[in-house]
C-alpha cells in the first residue's frame, strides 16, 4: 500500500511541474512592470479558469493528500521518532582551559 501511494505521489509531482511550467504568467505586459494594473481588481483580471489551472488545482490537492497519507502511515509503523535517535553520542570529556599567564615585564638595561 505504501508502495502504490509512493508512486501515485511521485507521478503527481511529475505533473504538478509540468503543469505549473506549461501555464502562462498573468499580466506579463510592460504596463505590469512599471506598476500599472489593467483593471482594478488586487490581482489583476480574473478569467474563466482554464483546463491548466484545473488541472493544477486537482494535482495540487492529490499532491497534499498523499503527503498527508504517507506521513500517517511513516509514524504509524513506528519508526524512530527523531533522526538523530539511533546516533550515538561520543562522549568527549572537555576540560577547561589552562589558565593565561602574564606577560612577563619588560626587562629594564
Amino acid at each position: 500500500m505504501i508502495i502504490l501511494i509512493t508512486v501515485v505521489h511521485v507521478i503527481v509531482c511529475l505533473f504538478l511541474i509540468i503543469v505549473v511550467l506549461l501555464q502562462s504568467g498573468k499580466s506579463g505586459d510592460i504596463a505590469a512592470a512599471f506598476g500599472g494594473m489593467g483593471s482594478q481588481t488586487a490581482f489583476g483580471p480574473r478569467g474563466a479558469a482554464t483546463v491548466l489551472s484545473k488541472a493544477t488545482t486537482w494535482s495540487a490537492i492529490i499532491f497534499m493528500v498523499t503527503s498527508l497519507t504517507l506521513s500517517i502511515f511513516a509514524t504509524r509503523r513506528g519508526g524512530p521518532k527523531s533522526v538523530l535517535q539511533g546516533v550515538k553520542s561520543s562522549e568527549t570529556k572537555s576540560q577547561p582551559a589552562p589558565p593565561a599567564q602574564k606577560p612577563a615585564p619588560p626587562q629594564q638595561k
